[in-house]
């Protein structure tokens, strides 16, 4: 069976400048042989159909800088697999506004350059269920989508959201873990929830031979992987 390193939510280029190495640890550790990107790669704050931030980087300087970071990635982790955001969907929809099929966008793998990673919607793995969470709220979110497919769910999307929920009954058990997110909510890409007073949670999951652990990222002032420690 599989050992599977799940990363949350990175938002190329508003990644926390410490969840890469956090990742790389927790991959070392639990001698993982297998990784999976739960989506929101990148996050185009440009190509977007919200309001943009005055402070944020023009389009073209946007995907030079995610490009960069997700070159970074792409070295650490050369054959993820990659649960497709609605994120990294983001060009896709704007050009269905326009009436531009989606047969005419380059692909994910094309426009990022990520060689090896498979990027799908979903992937089943020792019978648990890894997708983004697109759709997905509430407290519990990977547990009320468990509720929902009857199996095993890991997911992202839902960045203040992390930990494992099980049920069970006389034949099996099955959980709902949230992984958390990788990102750096000081960036003017989150600041529309500056004033929110549920945070983001920095985290990653592990699942082994079909069963979870979820790991906090040490992201405190002189922690592990404070943020100042990566300038």
């Amino acid at each position: 069976m599989s050992r599977v390193l799940v990363c949350g939510d990175i938002h190329a280029p508003v990644t926390h400048p410490g969840y890469l190495s956090f990742c790389w640890d927790l991959f070392n550790r639990h001698r993982c042989n297998s990784v999976v990107l739960i989506g929101d790669v990148v996050d185009w704050h440009n190509i977007s159909f919200h309001s943009r931030h005055p402070d944020a980087p023009g389009p073209s300087e946007e995907y030079a800088r995610a490009m960069a970071a997700v070159a970074g990635w792409v070295e650490i982790f050369p054959h993820a697999r990659v649960c497709i955001g609605n994120h990294d969907e983001r060009l896709v929809r704007l050009a269905e506004t326009v009436n531009i099929p989606a047969q005419l966008v380059k692909t994910l793998k094309e426009t990022w350059g990520t060689g090896r990673w498979k990027w799908e919607y979903d992937f089943i793995i020792d019978n648990v269920y890894y997708f983004h969470g697109t759709g997905c709220s509430g407290i519990h979110p990977a547990y009320n989508a468990m509720k929902k497919m009857l199996m095993s769910v890991v997911m992202g999307h839902c960045h203040s959201a992390a930990g494992i929920k099980w049920a069970a009954n006389p034949l099996r058990r099955i959980f709902g873990m949230d992984v958390g997110c990788g990102i750096d909510d000081k960036k003017y890409a989150f600041n529309y929830g500056q004033y929110t007073k549920t945070r983001s949670i920095l985290g990653a999951g592990v699942v082994l031979d079909g069963v979870p652990y979820h790991e906090i990222c040490p992201i405190g002032p002189r922690e592990k992987y404070w943020k100042g420690r990566f300038k």
